[in-house]
């Protein structure tokens, strides 16, 4: 099984993103800022994996920590989940995570050695359970593929953007892979940050699935050609009424998939519903540095003094989405009462 995070008593290891698909290194990182750091510049991505990290980093500078008392202990703890909430402000799985962390720092006895070994414990249960919920996202998903298929993904959201194993949307393609279905799959490149063309290829051509890369711009292309029998996608938040952000270009592809009766699925774990964000008008969205649009591996390829914008997402409104995948099973319009019924099993 891939692991794209590991809690070890050397540190955090992550497998770094930022070095695929030609070379395949694991870092060890000992201190929490690390950890923050290595969120940041996307060495781990994707919305799921960065709430696993994000509870190790927490736990790990706990851990580390030289705090003689409660009182300095929790103004330590604030401190990193302030910095651990700088990292990503679109996925939400950060957010859940720290909070899931404040909860667990709150609710235990208050002796330094308790909370160290409680919110190392909390850490190992966020990874575990991430795990588990890609792979019931696969079975539910993959169970939606028809028997013979060509999917369309755009970005990663495979094993490499979650703690490992089957992934989001690439768990749906692995379980009716599973199944002995016929599944082919079309990535796309995924501008500025190639993550289909440097991760999904890779994850999927190491499986074996038969994969073909297309650039961003070729998704209607196939579609008018009859060539996409479904779009399957990760997310980074899911508002509670089914609006939902990814990897820029989504909302395009969205647009096409509607435009020719192709269904668009969004696999995410329900960690990634965030009840509190009514729609995808009040999401934020991350912008990014110039850099990223500008060189690609350090060569530059536009022009200095160029403007740049970089959104590193975009919202797709729920009316564009036939089925959003969870663990707790396929949330389908109206998805204000589908999610909300699926919150509750």
């Amino acid at each position: 099984m891939l692991k794209t995070i590991e809690w070890t008593e050397a540190g955090v290891v992550m497998l770094d993103q930022l070095k695929l698909p030609t070379e395949e290194v694991y870092n060890t990182y000992t201190s929490y800022k690390e950890v923050a750091e290595a969120i940041t510049t996307m060495v781990i991505r994707g919305a799921p994996a960065i709430g696993v990290a994000a509870a190790m980093g927490i736990a790990l500078g706990i851990k580390n920590s030289q705090a003689a008392d409660y009182a300095a202990l929790e103004k330590e703890f604030t401190q990193i989940c302030d910095m651990m909430g700088k990292t990503r402000p679109t996925a939400v799985n950060l957010f859940w995570a720290i909070e899931r962390m404040r909860r667990k720092f709150q609710e235990t006895d208050k002796n330094v050695a308790t909370i160290k070994a409680a919110l190392e414990e909390e850490a190992k249960a966020v990874y575990a359970e991430d795990l588990a919920q890609c792979k019931a996202i696969a079975e539910h998903g993959g169970a939606l593929l028809p028997a013979q298929a060509t999917v369309l993904t755009h970005c990663n959201a495979g094993a490499l953007a979650v703690a490992g194993g089957y992934g989001t949307a690439l768990g749906v393609i692995r379980g009716a892979v599973e199944l002995n279905k016929d599944i082919k799959v079309l990535c796309t490149e995924t501008r500025p940050y190639l993550q289909g063309a440097r991760l999904t290829a890779w994850e999927l051509l190491h499986d074996g699935i038969d994969t073909t890369l297309i650039t961003d711009n070729m998704a209607g292309h196939f579609m008018k050609q009859g060539e996409i029998s479904c779009v399957v996608v990760g997310a980074d938040r899911i508002a509670a009424n089914g609006d939902t952000a990814n990897k820029i270009g989504t909302y395009s592809i969205a647009i096409l998939a509607k435009e020719h009766g192709i269904p668009f699925y969004v696999a995410a774990p329900f960690s990634t519903v965030d009840f509190n964000t009514p729609s995808g008008e009040t999401i934020p969205i991350e912008e990014r540095s110039r850099e990223e649009i500008v060189k690609i591996k350090g060569v530059q390829i536009a022009p200095d003094g160029i403007g740049v914008r970089h959104p590193a997402f975009d919202v797709t409104p729920a009316s564009y989405i036939t089925g959003i995948i969870t663990e707790k099973g396929v949330a389908e319009p109206p998805f204000e009462t589908t999610l909300k019924k699926l919150s509750a099993l």
